[in-house]
């Protein structure tokens, strides 16, 4: 018997000394099947669940299940599930009172990183109410889109944002809008105060009947997301969708004790979506911050004992870019989830900061595809799975760069790239991997649809990104296509910014593309420029108008100014020659300018200031 015993033993070392040797992602690939169908599963029987069994609910449940833990850590102050809760019912009261809000009333959110912003959606969701999430970084005609194409008819803004709502104030009266600011008193007229009437609201349970009518393909949310439209576009989603998004972490293998640190902000799919929503699916404790503070990152972890943390590339390299210290390794963060970081930014940051298991992945707020790269291979965004495949049908066709358009063979369908080679990935659009559109942007929606792609009749997501999967099935992010690029963490929109360039006086078309900068995630803005007839470059103008109406993100550092601006037979402006050149004095002849903050200006484009940027002397 020992003997057998023996055998079966020394076999089953063998098998496993084998597939690790061969197959070395077996057992990860494995537990990360087993994942996806555990939570394939649960997602069909929330659908199939009536009344719908919404992520409030699972909110509520684990309000019972555990009222005293701790949901949320917010600047020395702790919110525990059950006042979260009831703070939510004091809101959805007040709001239900002063704003009239019924079911299916969407309720634009114009809020920083707080409490207030959870306990005010999760209010408004127990009135079964949509929530739009405006970036506050937006300002005047951008903030007035993408509060229009939601068809809000209500807004809730913070005290520290009033300026901006100042500014847009009288367009939003004219169109019969609601303003509440969380705030007890407010001196401008139009302007309603709010905290006092949250404050004398009973925090009784909201009856479910409030939201009888939500579905899971209902709108819970409406996500901004900058495209080639040049404004921001509303990408609709669905409680589907907020159920998929809230099982990344599970997926990344998170549990109810972990501690998750959210420092992204919470207009973002990213913090909203996967940080807090998956923090709710986890029952889990979230530890929230206005913004992401380098200095202060690992104080947070060690205080709060933080052991998932989320990031975007720039984050990472901020890390990386801060003085060492001594205790750099004493903390318990296990696991960053996030996307965007360059592989030699990966290795520093585990080389510094310990073995923490990074996993980075590919996901956009409205397509219908993503990937996790739960190996922590450094450099991948993904892995191609079986059964991934399965449940969001995709594949890389081949794309002409130049004409900015798929490749198709004869009979007028896409051809599929090979293994190694650069394509631009599409999703299929199914009944399983639905893809929604825009609010109030048929046009756009429709741009992202491809048709005919692999047969005659199929009908696909563009998702705009141009991927590579390599031999061990790994899947690598190479770079965007059309008008769009990122800088920062942020979607930057070329016509958008290039709408805002020609109102300056003297410039007559603009040509904006984003640039690499040696140690920089992403790419930063620049445009080439031509002149009105008769005028010179007024730096200050210009300066003026892209500091008035653009984030600091979507600024445009360099310009150059040419003669005429290059196009292509159908009239588009050509920009892969422009973006290959860069913004270096020495290789360029056209005059070259610099956005320089210290001077309030646009100043010309020198050897030391090139030199400056290169080395890290200048931060962009």
């Amino acid at each position: 018997m020992s003997m057998w015993f023996t055998a079966v033993v020394g076999l089953a070392i063998l098998v496993y000394v084998y597939i690790r040797t061969f197959f070395p992602y077996f057992y990860v690939d494995l537990t990360s099947t087993l994942r996806t169908l555990k939570l394939s599963f649960k997602l069909v029987k929330y659908r199939r669940c009536k009344p719908f069994y919404s992520i409030v609910d699972c909110f509520l449940d684990a309000v019972r299940r555990h009222p005293t833990k701790i949901f949320i850590h917010f600047e020395g102050r702790s919110y525990s599930y059950e006042e979260m809760d009831r703070q939510s019912n004091k809101a959805a009261r007040a709001l239900q009172a002063e704003a009239r809000l019924k079911e299916g009333d969407t309720v634009a959110l114009f809020l920083p990183n707080e409490p207030a912003y959870v306990w005010t959606w999760l209010g408004l969701t127990k009135l079964g109410c949509p929530a739009a999430l405006l970036n506050f970084n937006i300002r005047s005609k951008s903030l007035l889109h993408c509060f229009s194409c939601c068809g809000a008819k209500v807004l809730v803004v913070s005290p520290e944002l009033l300026d901006a709502m100042e500014e847009v104030l009288p367009t939003l009266r004219e169109q019969g809008i609601r303003v509440f600011i969380l705030s007890d008193s407010c001196s401008v007229e139009g302007i309603t105060p709010l905290s006092d009437k949250i404050a004398e609201a009973s925090d009784k349970p909201m009856p479910p009947e409030l939201r009888a009518n939500t579905r899971y393909r209902s709108t819970a949310l409406y996500i901004y997301t900058s495209g080639t439209t040049g404004l921001p576009k509303a990408a609709v989603v669905t409680h589907e969708r907020v159920w998929a998004a809230s099982f990344v972490q599970a997926l990344c293998g998170t549990t109810s004790e972990d501690i998750f640190y959210i420092n992204l902000p919470l207009y973002h799919s990213a913090g909203f979506l996967i940080g807090m929503v998956g923090g709710i699916e986890r029952g889990l404790t979230l530890v929230l911050r206005r913004k992401f503070s380098a200095s202060q990152f690992w104080d947070d972890c060690r205080k709060y004992n933080v052991t998932v943390m989320q990031y975007i590339g720039e984050t990472l390299r901020y890390l990386c870019n801060s003085p060492k210290k001594e205790n750099e390794k004493n903390h318990k963060v296990r696991i960053a989830i996030g996307n965007g970081v360059r592989s030699d930014v990966w290795t520093e940051f585990l080389n510094r900061f310990g073995d923490i298991k990074v996993r980075e992945l590919y996901a956009a707020t409205e397509g219908n595809i993503g990937f996790i790269n739960y190996t922590s291979k450094i450099g991948a965004v993904g892995r191609v799975n079986l059964l991934n495949k399965f449940f969001l049908p995709y594949t890389l066709i081949k794309f002409d760069i130049e004409k900015e358009e798929p490749v198709r063979n004869s009979e007028g369908l896409c051809i599929e790239a090979k293994t190694g080679e650069t394509g631009l990935l599409v999703g299929k659009i199914t009944r399983w991997s639905p893809f929604v559109g825009y609010a109030g942007n048929k046009q756009q929606t429709e741009k992202k649809r491809l048709y005919d792609v692999m047969e005659k009749g199929d009908l696909y997501f563009n998702t705009g990104d141009l991927l590579m999967f390599d031999h061990e099935n790994f899947v690598y992010f190479q770079d965007r296509v059309g008008d769009t690029f990122r800088w920062k963490g942020e979607n930057v929109a070329t016509s958008e910014v290039a709408d805002i360039l020609t109102m300056a006086n003297c410039i007559l078309e603009a040509n904006v593309y984003g640039v690499k900068v040696e140690g920089h995630e992403g790419r930063i803005g620049m445009a080439a420029i031509t002149l009105r007839e008769g005028e010179t470059f007024d730096s200050a103008d210009v300066y003026k108008q892209v500091v008035s109406y653009l984030p600091a993100y979507a600024r445009p550092r360099f310009l150059r100014i040419q003669p005429s601006l290059e196009v292509t037979g159908t009239f588009k402006m050509k920009k892969v020659k422009l973006v290959e050149e860069g913004f270096s004095p020495a290789l360029i002849k056209d005059p070259l300018y610099f956005l320089d903050p210290d001077q309030k200006t646009y100043v010309p484009l020198t050897e030391e200031i090139y030199s400056a940027i290169a080395s890290g002397k200048i931060k962009l």
